[in-house]
């Protein structure tokens, strides 16, 4: 006879076995949750009624959401970005700049994949497009192999680390914190990484210089302004667009989806701007949109909205429309933007699917006391809260070895939330404990891409490597990376600053000493004179 006590380690047992089988996850979550839902029925934990909270949920929880709605607009971006141009440009200007240093071309890789990342948000594009620039490069000037592999998929997973990470917003969505404070807490991890990732290089290039050689000067064909120039044309429109999308939204002046859809339109206008087919007329409509936004948030700043402040950003907007236009004139931009929009629907139809797949296995395993069973399991562990964060990234560590990040972030943190709330609020305070335990899961999950055997970074890379590129350098090329990114989650962990430091302090208010004063009105006295006939 099955108990109550057995139900959510069969579920979970069961959940594991089905997917080892391949089933696509969306399904597997929803047959494993509903078989195991009519069991209960069967078995007398719940009735037929308690099932009614799935749709519920569905349609209140998920198809509802107003912060998901971001995600569809970030996948557009990035689907724009990675194939426009701007990483090539980047890459070459930036290998130009720091080549004739010794490690100068990992310098620029790791640089260009921090600056890509803010701006785009997919591991896949970025990995293949630096590999297909850097790699012959890297190769004809004398790296190993192992450094070459290994810093190329690296740099494309800081993606996941970096706002506007997808991952960050569905973390924050899972956890019902806000998307801001996720991306807050996430640039000083971000940070520190791409240090450790040029300290490695560093440190390499003074144990073993052959591995990273400088590339000779001659080999350089731009020189003084005008290769400074080069570089700022491809950093300062990113850093543009990357103010339109953080900056605006942690100033508070945009949610997650406005600043999203702002983003994507930016993305069209960078992807035109690169284009070789963009004329001098547009470029002069650019430029004047581009004063009339400086002039419309000068007067913002300085007087209240007024006509020149309504009238600056009119003309702002229809010059985006009309760079827009032009861009789906152009027919190579056309067919870019068509599959972005091809792949954004395929992402959004698989995060949806998945969602919907385990808010039922969710519900049935609340449902059978899988709460309480496990918060048992892992409040009992040994070592406190030390002991629970360890066990906690050692499992996500694993898990990733054979689920990608949308499906761990949606059947695991659901479960763990109110455990890691309840654990990590007596250390850095009810406030930012779920915004440090999401932050240190997007660190651990970044290894999702570099580890055997389903490390994506490692596939698309082997897919665009030359032939002379062995598998196992790019398999043993990522193994010192993947200690950089454990080395990471020790740093998260052991500091929590590096996540907390940029949070805004809670308010320590004493609910005792709160008076609520209400102003004295003086009333006219009233006339209580005899009614009148």
């Amino acid at each position: 006879m099955i108990t109550l006590e057995m139900m959510p380690p069969l579920m979970f047992g069961g959940l594991v076995l089905a997917m080892l089988i391949g089933f696509p996850v969306a399904f597997t979550l929803a047959a494993v949750g509903l078989s195991f839902g009519f069991l209960a029925i069967h078995l007398g934990f719940f009735d037929l009624n308690f099932l009614q909270a799935i749709p519920g949920r569905v349609f209140g929880s998920v198809l509802s959401n107003e912060l998901l709605l971001a995600i569809p607009f970030f996948t557009f971006m990035g689907a724009i970005l990675e194939r426009c141009g701007l990483a090539e440009d980047m890459l070459d200007s930036m290998g130009q700049l720091f080549g004739p240093i010794r490690g100068g071309l990992g310098y620029s890789v790791i640089i260009v994949g921090f600056i890509l990342g803010a701006i785009t948000g997919t591991v896949a594009a970025q990995v293949i497009a630096m590999a297909l620039i850097s790699m012959p490069i890297m190769i004809r000037y004398g790296y190993n192999m192992r450094y070459i592999t290994g810093v190329l998929a690296a740099s494309g997973t800081i993606t996941q680390l970096v706002p506007p990470s997808l991952v960050l917003i569905v973390l924050a969505d899972q956890l019902g914190k806000s998307v801001g404070d996720m991306y807050l807490g996430a640039w000083g991890p971000s940070v520190f990484q791409i240090m450790l990732f040029a300290g490695y290089t560093f440190v390499l290039g003074l144990i073993k210089p052959d591995h990273v050689p400088p590339v000779p000067l001659e080999a350089r064909t731009l020189n003084g302004w005008a290769l400074w120039k080069k570089c700022l044309m491809g950093i300062i429109p990113s850093a543009v667009l990357i103010f339109v999308v953080l900056g605006t939204m942690m100033m508070g002046l945009a949610t997650p989806t406005e600043a999203g859809a702002m983003g994507a339109v930016g993305a069209i206008v960078l992807a035109a701007i690169h284009h070789k087919d963009f004329t001098t007329n547009d470029r002069r409509i650019l430029i004047i949109g581009v004063i009339a936004a400086g002039i419309g948030t000068i007067v913002a700043m300085l007087f209240t909205e007024n006509l020149v402040f309504r009238l600056s950003f009119a003309v702002c907007y229809i010059a985006v429309a009309w760079i827009c236009i032009q861009a789906a004139r152009i027919p190579d931009l056309r067919d870019l933007i068509k599959q972005g929009y091809e792949s954004t629907m395929r992402l959004t139809c698989m995060v949806t699917f998945i969602l919907i797949g385990s808010t039922c296995f969710s519900v049935v395993f609340l449902g059978v006391s899988g709460g309480v069973w496990l918060e048992h399991l892992l409040t009992s562990l040994p070592g406190g809260v030390w002991g629970f964060l360890i066990f906690i990234n050692l499992f996500i560590f694993f898990l990733a070895f054979f689920l990608d990040f949308f499906e761990i972030a949606f059947i695991i943190l659901p479960m763990i939330a109110p455990i890691a709330q309840k654990v990590l609020a007596p250390v850095v305070g009810p406030d930012a404990a779920l915004i440090w335990f999401g932050v240190m899961l997007c660190v651990n999950m970044q290894t999702s891409f570099l580890h055997p055997p389903f490390g994506f970074a490692l596939f698309y890379l082997r897919g665009v490597a030359p032939k002379e590129v062995k598998s196992s350098d790019i398999y043993w090329g990522a193994v010192p990376w993947i200690g950089l990114q454990m080395i990471m989650v020790l740093l998260v962990i052991i500091f929590p600053v590096t996540v907390t430091g940029l949070l805004d302090k809670p308010l320590n208010v004493d609910l005792d000493k709160v008076k609520i004063e209400v102003p004295q009105i003086d009333l006219p006295p009233l006339d209580l004179g005899p009614p009148q006939k």
